[in-house]
């Protein structure tokens, strides 16, 4: 085997077929709901809700109780978004892009300790403080909590949370021997710098217009 394939999917070697063909599907999907993300589009929640529930499944079996967690919370927040998103708040108009509150600041990072208490009492109950791994999987899904729910009230800062998570994760799922995952944030990063430009400039754009 070149030994090229061999460090980067080596640890599929092991897989079942069946297993390997979802994660390649729920990453398919999961570029679809970051990409009509960035474009501002409805589109990303029944996209991101076919990837997380394959994922659900998926970090189940293989005993990921963070990074389950993680795509469960997804699930649930699409659910809420879809809602906000279609929302009419006139007439003519759905629920814009805006920059994140004073009070919503202190909701996000409420969320964010919270779930680091959360992930720590489930870890504990489980005893999955086995790694470091469970660490960092502790602080990225506290990131990504507060991410989901700015995306769902579609906030510009969530691309920020976004961007950090991914930047972690890329290297994190590689080490867990997720490859495909990995490429997948590694994606992920790329879109979310410039679905934060795109947000941002829409925001200006609006306020010019006002």
């Amino acid at each position: 085997m070149n030994p090229i394939f061999e460090f980067f999917f080596g640890q599929y070697s092991g897989y079942e077929t069946t297993d390997i063909v979802l994660e390649i599907v729920a990453v398919f999907f999961g570029f679809l709901s970051v990409w009509f993300s960035k474009q501002n589009n409805v589109l990303v929640f029944p996209t991101g809700m076919i990837s997380t529930i394959i994922f659900v499944y998926l970090l189940l079996k293989w005993e990921l109780l963070g990074d389950m967690m993680i795509n469960g919370y997804y699930f649930i927040m699409s659910v809420y978004g879809w809602d906000i998103w279609t929302r009419k708040v006139d007439e003519e108009h759905v629920t814009p892009i805006s920059k994140t509150s004073f009070n919503e600041k202190k909701t996000s990072l409420a969320i964010f300790l919270g779930t680091l208490v959360f992930v720590f009492l489930v870890y504990n109950v489980f005893d999955k403080w086995t790694s470091w791994v469970a660490y960092i999987d502790t602080i990225t899904t506290a990131i990504f909590f507060v991410g989901m729910w700015l995306m769902a009230r579609r906030k510009l800062e969530n691309w920020i949370f976004w961007i950090i998570g991914d930047v972690i994760s890329v290297p994190l799922y590689f080490y867990k021997g997720f490859t495909f995952t990995s490429l997948q944030y590694l994606g992920f990063t790329v879109i979310a710098i410039f679905g934060y430009i795109a947000w941002k400039k829409s925001i200006n754009n609006n306020l010019q217009t006002a």
